[in-house]
């Protein structure tokens, strides 16, 4: 494989699994918060809103990037647990 792909699959590999554990903190979230119906991203996005007053468009619109910086503090120390992992 030539080098520019095994960098940009590492790259994407590695942002893959960002978003999967910003989807698993979203799981965190909802049990934390009791949420009855939503989990996931989902619970990102409402803990987001419900912390901050911001409008649903606004949060969709983040990137994870963005999600993630918003929620630093929440994730210091955060782990994914072990079911999560492979």
């Amino acid at each position: 494989m030539d080098r520019k792909y095994q960098v940009l699959q590492q790259l994407k590999n590695a942002e893959a699994g960002l978003s999967y554990g910003l989807h698993v903190f979203g799981d965190h979230i909802a049990k934390r918060e009791k949420y009855r119906s939503i989990d996931g991203i989902q619970a990102v996005h409402f803990y987001l809103m419900q912390k901050y007053h911001w409008l649903p468009a606004v949060v969709r619109s983040m990137s994870d990037e963005d999600l993630r910086f918003c929620l630093t503090e929440e994730m210091d120390g955060w782990v994914l647990p072990g079911d999560a992992r492979e």
